[in-house]
């Protein structure tokens, strides 16, 4: 009998050899507490991407963030400052630009073309609609033939720009140059590629498009 069997122990209880038998706990127990351990950690997983998936969906992560920049970009935020500005804004008005009168534009129109009486004709066109007509003819030497676009408007740099602007809707396409002259008189000088004036309805529209500007859009503070 070995000395590891029991006294009173024999037969296919007897144990025999050197090794001592090894005893192992259950690993039911063991795969409870992984079990639940897993769900938890599955639970707060679903949990924290849910509520990140909420505040992404309603915009609580930037809102502080763009509070502060439209405080710091906003006119109404500074005090004392842009405060007219602001109103008008939100009013939807705009200031009235004061346009010069078409009559009290003076007009020279010359012909940098091959069209024979193209300035004549552009010029008629210009009294019926207002505008006061001085010289017609060929344009000078250093523009005759040499005028690929719709039209040149020369004139002094000292006129105001709203006369510019308001022949300006008489033809498409114009450029703008400046001379040394005195005088507040404008040329037109018309070029290759014009075919007639921009049609009443369409430079009325400019016209009153220039008197009355659209608002800029109000920004929300």
């Amino acid at each position: 009998m070995s000395m590891l069997t029991p006294p009173g122990m024999g037969g296919k209880y007897r144990v025999t050899g050197t090794a001592y038998p090894r005893l192992s706990r259950p690993r039911r127990r063991r795969r409870i507490v992984f079990t639940v351990l897993g769900a938890v950690l599955g639970l707060a997983l679903l949990g924290y991407g849910s509520l990140q998936l909420i505040h992404v969906f309603r915009g609580d992560g930037d809102q502080g963030q763009r509070g502060t920049t439209a405080a710091g970009n906003c006119p109404s935020a500074k005090p004392g400052t842009g405060a007219a500005p602001a109103a008008a804004a939100s009013a939807g008005t705009a200031p009235t630009v004061v346009l010069p009168k078409p009559g009290d534009i003076t007009v020279n129109v010359y012909n940098a073309t091959q069209r024979a009486g193209l300035a004549k004709a552009v010029g008629d066109e210009l009294k019926k609609r207002g505008f006061t007509v001085g010289q017609v003819g060929n344009a000078p030497a250093d523009f005759d033939k040499k005028v690929p676009g719709t039209g040149i408007l020369l004139g002094s740099a000292k006129t105001d720009k709203t006369v510019y602007s308001v022949l300006g809707t008489q033809i498409e396409g114009d450029t703008l140059q400046n001379d040394a002259r005195e005088g507040a008189d404008v040329d037109l000088i018309l070029g290759d590629a014009f075919t007639q004036l921009s049609p009443p309805e369409a430079a009325d529209k400019e016209l009153a498009l220039l008197a009355n500007p659209r608002p800029a859009p109000a920004t929300t503070c």
